[in-house]
């Protein structure tokens, strides 16, 4: 979250991806650091323990969610 802020105080639009496990410690966090608006897409828990191709599928699924945040401010 800290470098998604980092990025929009610099004009940048950005984007936090995180697993859905950790959305309510990120929607915390970017509320304290004063981004309440903060753009995010969460993919399917867990992802430590992913392989490579499990990780694409994870990406496959929230792309264009991604694509959207960024273009569209979502």
């Amino acid at each position: 979250m800290h470098d998604t802020v980092w990025f929009e105080i610099q004009g940048l639009p950005s984007v936090t991806v995180a697993s859905e496990e950790f959305e309510q410690a990120a929607d915390t966090q970017a509320k304290a650091l004063g981004l309440t608006d903060a753009r995010c897409v969460y993919v399917a828990h867990p992802i430590q323990d992913a392989t490579d191709k499990q990780m694409q599928q994870k990406a496959n699924v929230v792309i264009d969610q991604v694509i959207a945040a960024l273009t569209n401010g979502n």
